[in-house]
């Protein structure tokens, strides 16, 4: 009895959240983010964990894949992956459209790589290992240990 209350209570207050112009964009938002999150894995919104070079030559992203794209032209079709990469917090991030070949896939879960992002990298283990050859790239290292640079 209390569980059917309190889902009317909520059903109730999501319907006027939505009928408010601005209000019903961020909660709409913020809820497909936490269904993206979430653990259960036929909810997910993030297919894949992967890495993406940008912003330049040699740098990388860490990002998540959301979908799928076939981008027709005159030159024919090239597959491509919408890639999320989050910003400051999981919340706000940059989508890129990355062209399948040029994704790099690690060997991690996607919980494996919110924890990345929400610990700012220092749950980045040290040596990351990619699921598929890629023609130039066998192993990214990364430095945690604090060595010096000059």
């Amino acid at each position: 009895m209390s569980s059917w209350v309190g889902a009317s209570v909520l059903g109730i207050g999501e319907w006027i959240i939505k009928r408010m112009p601005l209000v019903r964009h961020i909660y709409n938002a913020s809820k497909q983010i936490s269904a993206a999150i979430s653990l259960d894995q036929n909810k997910q919104a993030f297919k894949e964990a992967v890495i993406i070079r940008h912003p330049r030559i040699g740098e990388y992203a860490f990002g998540f894949i959301t979908s799928s794209v076939s981008l027709q032209s005159y030159s024919g079709q090239e597959d491509l992956y919408c890639v999320y990469v989050p910003t400051n917090h999981l919340y706000i991030g940059d989508i890129f459209m990355v062209n399948s070949k040029d994704v790099i896939r690690p060997n991690l879960s996607v919980h494996e790589g919110i924890e990345i992002v929400v610990s700012g990298g220092m749950s980045m283990p040290q040596i990351l290992s990619t699921l598929d050859p890629h023609p130039d790239l066998h192993a990214i290292h990364t430095d945690r240990g604090g060595a010096s640079r000059s």
